[in-house]
């Protein structure tokens, strides 16, 4: 096998490493933006393995460098050398796999930017005894995109006034009118895209 041939393997196996690395945050943000939110957390069981895939990626395109920079041996031979390699051989190339693979690791970052900014509801209330506040424990969220993503969807329901999901906490802090929606309207909806409600606090009332 040629040097050559290595490279483009190597570069290949690293960016096949850090789609997988980040695919536990892209499905939701393709899920949102596809309309097929339900299939949020289709690839949540990737997330455990992300830091060793991250090292594969980084160990991967880390050989692919040492190949394309390491000094080529001098053949003493009267045989022609002028073979001009192609755009898909040169540093160029690899560098921007190498750029490509470093923003697809880091996908989870910024991942929601991607969801619009979650609108807060405007309500009148009567009385305030109607404002309940309700911490919602989730699992299923796999970066700080799944957030945005609970949060967006949660914004549209009437009656819900403010949402606060964390993902180190694994938990969603609502404030909403227990007039016009309830606890398990809420968790139903974050059930409905993916991720999973296993209890829910009731904070205050």
């Amino acid at each position: 096998m040629t040097p050559t041939t290595k490279n483009n393997k190597s570069w290949i196996a690293g960016i096949f490493a850090a789609i997988a690395a980040s695919l536990c945050c892209i499905t939701p943000v393709l899920a949102f933006l596809g309309g097929a939110s339900g299939l949020a957390s289709s690839f949540s069981w990737i997330e455990p393995y992300r830091p060793y895939l991250i090292v594969a990626t980084v160990l991967i395109f880390a050989f692919a460098w040492y190949q394309k920079l390491k000094p080529r041996k001098q053949v003493d031979c009267d045989c022609e050398t002028d073979n001009k390699k192609s755009f898909w051989q040169s540093k160029l190339f690899l560098g921007i796999v190498t750029v490509i693979a470093v923003l697809l690791l880091a996908f989870p970052y910024y991942a929601k930017v991607f969801y619009p900014k979650p609108q807060q509801t405007k309500i009148i209330v009567v009385d305030k005894s109607d404002i309940q506040t309700v911490q919602l424990n989730i699992s299923g969220m796999d970066c700080e995109g799944c957030t945005a993503h609970i949060n967006s969807e949660l914004s549209k329901v009437n009656g819900v006034i403010e949402a606060n999901t964390s993902y180190k906490k694994a938990n969603a802090i609502i404030k909403f009118d227990n007039t016009k929606t309830s606890i398990d309207s809420l968790s139903n909806i974050v059930n409905s895209i993916g991720y999973k409600v296993i209890s829910s606090t009731n904070i205050s009332k």
